[in-house]
């Protein structure tokens, strides 16, 4: 199956929409929890959340058109500065799935899709009390893209909360099996995530050929499945 760009660009809306959304593959799922300066809080489902760099550690989501749409989110995060990121877990899938329809702007998703805020001193926006990685973000910059007016949003990391019951793997990366984060393929296929294998570091003073001969042999049990 090969598609063209003009090809791609002739297909049916909804088809186009959902081929171009899995094409990338399994992204993160996470809520993103703002609050207006009035008091109204917000929360919604995103699956472009990336890491952009670690000193200064910066975490950035790509905002659809807010031209025709309201984009609460946005809107919040303009006036306070502030957001929270929240991974979703196989216990709530439901739930944060919900919190993309189209609320009022004093409707608040914490409470119609039944899941509840956290708060920490000092800090503006609700965190998801639910999730088991919750990170507090500042409003770095918003770049613009031109070609179709989405927005990239990009936050430099304030406090990282990390559940008691997660544990960390090599040089202290999270273990994502064991917290039970949640992948989006597509626009609502959710998907767990599974550890296979943890690799070494690569570098170009070891031998790639007898280094990988003798690790497939240790490992043949899992690359046989």
């Amino acid at each position: 199956m090969h598609y063209t760009k003009l090809e791609i660009k002739d297909l049916n809306r909804v088809k186009r929409l959902r081929l171009m959304n899995s094409i990338t593959g399994i992204k993160s799922a996470n809520l993103i929890g703002t609050i207006s300066e009035k008091g109204c809080t917000n929360l919604a489902i995103f699956s472009s959340v990336v890491h952009l760099g670690s000193n200064p550690a910066l975490i950035g989501f790509v905002m659809r058109p807010n031209k025709d749409v309201k984009r609460d989110t946005l809107d919040n995060i303009l006036e306070t500065k502030q957001f929270t990121i929240n991974h979703v877990h196989s216990t709530f899938i439901e739930k944060a799935h919900y919190t993309s329809i189209s609320f009022n702007h004093d409707q608040s998703e914490f409470d119609y899709c039944n899941l509840e805020s956290f708060y920490i001193d000092n800090y503006l926006p609700p965190f998801v009390k639910e999730s088991k990685v919750k990170l507090g973000l500042k409003l770095n910059e918003i770049i613009p893209i031109k070609s179709n007016g989405c927005k990239f949003i990009i936050g430099e990391v304030e406090h990282i909360l990390i559940d008691d019951s997660i544990d960390f793997m090599t040089e202290g990366a999270l273990n994502l099996e064991i917290s039970s984060s949640v992948g989006v393929g597509g626009l609502n296929s959710y998907y767990t995530m599974n550890k296979i294998i943890e690799l070494p570091f690569p570098r170009l003073s070891t031998n790639p050929a007898s280094d990988m001969n003798e690790f497939f042999k240790s490992n043949f049990d899992i690359f046989k499945q």
